[in-house]
């Protein structure tokens, strides 16, 4: 299953994170907000320095995209937005299986055997004959 970083985090906002920048340090906070891209805004955040000292707490981070090297999230989160996925992704089958006509339907939604109704008027596409 393929969940976007984006969507992910959209989905993360209000819950605690763990926030890895390429400089080695770490912050621990509830995430604010992001934007497309992937910037961060956090709050409670906790600093921790490359050795894992804790260096700072400061009440709202703003974190760049592209110093973030990972992210961490809680696995309850995870778990709960793949299950929001498979439902979507169940719904959009059985929406596509209706316009479609169904199981026995063509392409087109409509159960006429070669696009031939009923009428004996209507003119036939595409050669053959006429049952």
């Amino acid at each position: 299953m393929n969940v976007l970083p984006l969507s992910l985090l959209n989905a993360a906002q209000g819950q605690p994170m763990l926030v890895e920048l390429k400089s080695g340090e770490s912050l621990r906070g509830h995430l604010l907000k992001c934007d497309h891209w992937m910037n961060l805004t956090l709050k409670e955040v906790e600093e921790f320095s490359a050795s894992g000292e804790n260096t700072a707490t400061v009440s709202e981070y703003y974190v760049r995209g592209s110093n973030i090297k990972a992210l961490q999230l809680p696995d309850e989160l995870l778990h709960s937005i793949k299950q929001q996925y498979s439902q979507q992704r169940e719904q959009r089958q059985r929406q596509q299986q209706l316009e479609q006509g169904g199981q026995f339907g063509n392409r087109r939604g409509n159960r006429n055997y070669n696009n031939q109704s009923n009428n004996p008027n209507q003119r036939q596409r595409g050669g053959g004959r006429r049952y």
